[in-house]
């Protein structure tokens, strides 16, 4: 399906963009490369939505269906602890969840494709977003309508998962990726001396309560056939040993399966949040900072790419999951809120996990995950 020489050149680029990381919404260069690789091969290009993504388009001019192939390009503030040669060159800043090689997958794949453009139909749209750790770029370039005009009718999309064998691979039809929500509890005391507490209203207690209560949510509120956590992950109060302080704050994350799961676990936490405060006294405030959807994939579209795979040979090892492979959140969910589609994985073999100082993408995967997306190409706008 590709050249040696294909091959090559997207492990090249993969490795350039390892060594310039960039955060959400300053993905500039990222942005600049890509771009430019893609006006070589023939599409036509639109820079700058939702501030830094691209849009790649390829109309036959022949009648047939509208789909879209996205990559992420964003990278993480983390400082790389790798020695190779193409570690990065932004101190402190890393690609330590893959998007480097999201981006040269969906590179590799559009070269694949134009060489391939007279035997297609319809239309296709290359989605490179901004922000996808944490910026919810795809919300964003949803709503600047990379899915419209014409009408996006199927949008994929792929991680990479260390653990899994090299190159497998893999789909979870129905919910494959957790939901994410961020909540910042306030709690609202009254400060006083630590010899008197009964003269104060102790923040850490009422809030050391809530973290208990919580956990009431998930065993008892959430069915035990759904998936779902919280997990209380920053609790902030007083800084000197004999006081009492007047506040406290609470960072709240919640993960679930499904819109069902979701709500039992989020739609009860103020209830619970007020019920504590209210015997103790206190006072609180709840904001709702960061949210992302469950991702669900459209079945019949999972069975579909399982196909193709399988047709085109994509893999050597292709398997349908019947678990959720990660409770993660994925921000692809809101391209699948819009338009029905799929959600695939390609295992990175035995490397560090995602997020991890000694993370990397596994170059030799970019051939299967391409692949897949060439496939899909080749299949669904098939000129007949």
């Amino acid at each position: 399906m590709f050249t040696d020489k294909q091959i090559h050149n997207a492990t090249a680029m993969r490795h350039t963009l390892h060594q310039y990381p960039e955060l959400k919404y300053e993905e500039t260069q990222t942005a600049r490369r890509v771009a430019d690789r893609l006006r070589s091969l023939g599409y036509r290009v639109t820079e700058g939505i939702a501030t830094t993504g691209i849009l790649a388009e390829l109309d036959t001019g022949r009648e047939g269906p509208v789909i879209a192939f996205r990559a992420d390009m964003d990278a993480l503030p983390i400082r790389e602890a790798n020695t190779f040669g193409h570690r990065s060159k932004h101190e402190g800043l890393m690609h330590a969840c893959g998007h480097d090689g999201h981006t040269a997958t969906l590179l590799l794949a559009a070269e694949a494709i134009m060489e391939r453009r007279d035997q297609l139909c319809g239309h296709l749209k290359l989605i490179f977003q901004p922000a996808e750790e944490g910026g919810n770029g795809a919300e964003a370039m949803v709503k600047a309508g990379v899915l419209e005009n014409p009408e996006v009718e199927a949008v994929f999309g792929y991680h990479n998962r260390p653990g899994f064998p090299e190159g497998q691979l893999f789909v979870k039809p129905g919910p494959a990726m957790g939901g994410n929500d961020t909540y910042k509890v306030t709690i609202e005391g009254a400060s006083g001396h630590a010899a008197m507490p009964h003269l104060a209203v102790d923040p850490i207690y009422v809030g050391a309560s809530l973290v208990q209560q919580l956990q009431g949510l998930v065993a008892r509120h959430k069915s035990p056939l759904e998936s779902g956590v919280i997990t209380v992950a920053s609790f902030h109060a007083g800084d000197a040993a004999n006081v009492i302080p007047g506040s406290a704050e609470l960072l709240v994350n919640i993960r679930s399966d499904r819109p069902s799961s979701r709500e039992a676990l989020t739609g009860k936490l103020e209830q619970v949040t007020k019920g504590v405060c209210d015997a103790h006294g206190a006072r609180f405030r709840l904001e709702h900072i960061h949210q992302v959807p469950p991702l669900a994939n459209d079945p019949e579209w999972s069975d579909r790419v399982l196909a193709l795979a399988s047709e085109y040979e994509v893999s050597d090892d292709i398997q349908k999951l019947d678990y959720m492979p990660t409770m993660g959140a994925e921000d692809f969910a809101f391209y699948l809120q819009k338009v029905p589609g799929c959600f695939f994985f390609v295992g990175n073999g035995n490397s560090a996990y995602l997020h991890n100082e000694h993370y990397d993408f596994n170059d030799r995967i970019l051939p299967v995950a391409g692949g897949m997306f060439v496939a899909l190409a080749c299949s669904l706008l098939a000129h007949r």
